[in-house]
């Protein structure tokens, strides 16, 4: 146990801004490139921004709300009476190309990682806000660790699988934080993008919207140990 917590509060850290950085330097000329390419075929501002659901704060009791960035992939266009056309209308091909290729979660290694530190490398993906209501008090576990790019979930099913057994994986994970977890998991997400396992139009490796039943279901997923 003191291993673990030892591990989750002074090493991570450290790894996972260690690792975020080498990346940044290694694939500069890779932002550079889609940052033009979102100008010029999505417009401005190229970064989307919205609040997802932090860890918690220990002083506070309460989750840490956090802005989320990535490349855009949608455009801005409304109808007539000037209200934004629903997601489908407003995804471009090129919008579902970086989402497939997960290319669009690329910012959030800078921004969230690197520089602000709201998430990890490896964690329970991050959620939007409206669902803290609906957390179960076992399902809020997840939030003891910092959400992160990739997590257990998003390499044990993602799409095909229902969300309380997401929501399970994730609690399972914020207990069982280790190196040798962590480096499994990164290993099995490169796995996951270059064979594009359960990846549709819409939906990117590190998938935020689950499919499935709400929070508060229980989950009939099996820990591996």
């Amino acid at each position: 146990m003191e291993v673990m917590r030892m591990y989750s509060k002074v090493v991570k850290p450290i790894m996972d801004r260690l690792l975020a950085l080498l990346f940044v330097l290694l694939f500069f000329w890779v932002y550079a490139i889609l940052a033009i390419l979102v100008r010029t075929k999505l417009g401005s501002p190229i970064f989307f921004k919205q609040d997802r659901v932090g860890k918690i704060d220990p002083r506070t009791g309460k989750e840490r709300i956090f802005k989320l960035y990535k490349f855009r992939t949608m455009t801005d266009k409304r109808d007539e009476s000037g209200n934004l056309l629903p997601d489908k209308l407003r995804l471009t091909s090129f919008g579902k190309k970086l989402r497939a290729t997960s290319l669009d979660e690329l910012p959030e290694i800078f921004f969230n990682i690197l520089f602000h530190y709201d998430m990890s490398l490896v964690g329970p993906r991050p959620l939007l806000v409206e669902y803290i209501a609906r957390y179960s008090p076992e399902q809020r576990r997840r939030s003891d660790c910092h959400p992160g790019l990739t997590g257990y979930a998003q390499v044990n099913g993602r799409n095909a699988v229902s969300w309380e057994d997401k929501f399970a994986m994730d609690v399972w994970y914020s207990k069982n934080i280790s190196l040798a977890l962590d480096i499994k998991i990164i290993l099995d997400t490169f796995k996951t993008v270059v064979r594009r396992d359960d990846i549709g139009s819409a939906n990117s490796v590190t998938m935020d919207v689950f499919r499935g039943s709400a929070p508060g279901t229980t989950s009939d997923w099996k820990a591996p140990y």
